[in-house]
């Protein structure tokens, strides 16, 4: 049975959300969170497998509850599905950078939004259609960019370490990668552990967004995303 935490400050959508999905066999809701604080404690005493975050809420919004969840518990984290309103938000690159994993929009069909859950509760990450593709032409490289850029040391990594991260950044799964560069999936997860661990990653997440701000990858480069992606 996967644990989910519905978070939402409008309480007809968060009513809506948690009765979808205990209606749906495999899923318990465990909690319903108004606001980021409440999501954090009741992450600490409920342990959902999975949360689904809403990333504008008065006080203290999904991202910063996100951040300080993902730390709180590093041994054992919940997967977080960031929910939003509109495919291009800054918000959304924010949770991306700290660990979210995973972004849908709110008006995303019932049976999708069942299906993203058992994706990440499952350890891979999925983006809404046309999520990555727009955010992050809008908001990497940008002077005015609310984001504090990180300056990795990417020569520190193996040619071969720095063309998976560079796969990765197109959001391609790990059969997909191995397939290009010809090794097993295996290879290619080690790879990328090495790689995040060198770089100080703690998600595959984050590693998606250092590969752009890096610029190792660019907006407008070759991907594949189209429609529900997952890596």
């Amino acid at each position: 049975m996967i644990k989910v935490l519905v978070v939402d400050d409008q309480v007809l959508v968060r009513a809506g959300l948690a009765a979808l999905i205990r209606a749906a066999p495999g899923l318990d809701v465990v909690g319903e969170a108004a606001s980021g604080q409440e999501a954090i404690a009741l992450t600490a005493t409920a342990r959902p497998d999975v949360i689904l975050m809403d990333v504008r809420m008065p006080g203290m919004n999904g991202v910063t509850a996100t951040e300080r969840i993902l730390s709180a518990h590093r041994e054992q984290p919940p997967r977080v599905v960031i929910l939003t309103t509109f495919d291009l938000d800054e918000y959304v690159y924010n949770a991306l950078r700290v660990g979210a994993s995973g972004f849908l929009l709110k008006d995303t069909p019932p049976e999708r939004l069942i299906a993203a859950i058992h994706t990440v509760a499952s350890g891979d990450m999925l983006f809404a259609p046309t999520v990555i593709q727009r955010l992050v032409k809008a908001y990497t490289h940008r002077p005015d960019l609310a984001v504090t850029r990180i300056a990795p040391q990417l020569d520190v990594l193996t040619a071969r370490e720095a063309e998976v991260l560079r796969l990765v950044g197109h959001a391609l799964p790990n059969a997909e990668i191995a397939a290009r560069l010809n090794v097993s999936e295996a290879t290619v997860k080690t790879h990328l552990n090495r790689a995040m661990a060198k770089l100080n990653l703690g998600s595959r997440a984050q590693a998606v967004a250092l590969a752009y701000e890096s610029g190792l990858v660019t907006p407008g480069t070759e991907t594949t995303i189209d429609g529900l992606v997952r890596g």
